[in-house]
């Protein structure tokens, strides 16, 4: 018990700890109190949100890899001339937030067998994570020049050329990522965004709704997209949803207020899908406070991030 609260106090939000807190209390007889912690482990993982469906599917994964990295780990002693491994352990590193880990691997089975562009791609995720947007850019090119139709390499490189201010360079790949990707609404909805293409991603939208109609971020999207495209918001039809996103819903509906939304924003995911949000909801009203939020946005926040990419497009189309 004393090591998982330890681990609880280095990182409040992990779910596993909570979940084996509770497993030991449950032993010792402390029913309520472990079922407490199997309730706050629960809705962590509700509340967690997964990677944008237009990205890798490594970066889709949300969580802790731990018991995979050690497994991995006793591999590697039996088979260190094999990649697989390698490439194995490197992916529950960055799933789980370590891109310089996952680049050592990713540079280790790279170092084994040079061509293997699947892994190239994976290594220029890493590298745009840590800030290496023109290593990640070379990396991506590697993949996409293997593999053209790879949809999830030119959504990575476009992501990295961001990072480096290269944004119609960026459009360029994600215009291709958009036609690869037909008949996978959410997927094709995320690069839409990105692109700030409202009109284009309105429709990818409706369909995604469709497919998953209790997701709250296609319901706030669509809304999103509603508002720029100066539709009628429909807010009649928004769901009733608890914590977050429901508070960037009910900030539409005119329920909860911008200093409210921000203090809510918890984390800085969070507060850059606050702050794009509040820009879209002054943009009618008065265009400059609406660029002062997303330029703060672009200022603060990572380019993987959808609002960063929109903000981004959004501002390029400023009045001269």
């Amino acid at each position: 018990m004393p090591l998982y609260q330890r681990a609880l106090d280095l990182e409040p939000m992990f779910d596993e700890a909570l979940e084996g807190l509770g497993q030991a209390l449950d032993v010792l007889g402390y029913i309520e109190l472990a079922a407490e912690k199997y309730a706050a482990a629960r809705r962590i993982r509700a509340e967690t949100r997964l990677g944008a469906p237009d990205r890798h599917f490594v970066l889709r994964q949300r969580g802790h890899f731990r018991a995979e990295v050690l497994a991995y780990d006793n591999v590697i002693w039996s088979l260190k001339k094999n990649t697989l491994p390698y490439i194995a352990r490197g992916n529950a590193f960055l799933a789980s937030g370590q891109p310089d880990a996952a680049l050592a691997n990713y540079n280790q089975a790279l170092r084994l067998k040079r061509d293997l562009p699947a892994v190239a791609a994976l290594k220029g995720e890493a590298l745009s994570i840590l800030g290496r947007y023109s290593e990640a850019v070379e990396s991506l090119s590697v993949a996409v020049e293997a593999r053209p139709n790879d949809a999830e390499a030119l959504g990575g490189r476009a992501i990295a050329r961001l990072g480096l201010g290269l944004l119609g360079e960026a459009n360029t790949d994600w215009r291709r990522q958009f036609e690869l990707l037909q008949g996978r609404a959410a997927a094709c909805a995320c690069v839409a965004l990105r692109m700030a293409d409202w009109a284009l991603a309105l429709p990818e939208l409706d369909r995604a709704l469709e497919k998953e109609p209790h997701d709250p971020y296609w319901h706030l999207y669509r809304l999103t997209a509603r508002r720029r495209l100066e539709m009628p918001a429909d807010l009649a039809d928004l769901p009733s949803i608890g914590g977050w996103p429901g508070a960037l819903l009910a900030l539409h509906a005119g329920r909860i207020t911008p200093d409210e939304i921000l203090k809510r924003a918890d984390t800085d995911d969070r507060h850059a899908e606050a702050i794009f949000q509040l820009g879209v909801l002054a943009f009618d009203r008065d265009r400059k406070v609406a660029e002062a939020y997303w330029q703060e946005l672009v200022e603060r926040f990572p380019p993987s991030l959808i609002e960063h990419a929109t903000a981004r497009n959004e501002l390029a189309r400023r009045p001269s």
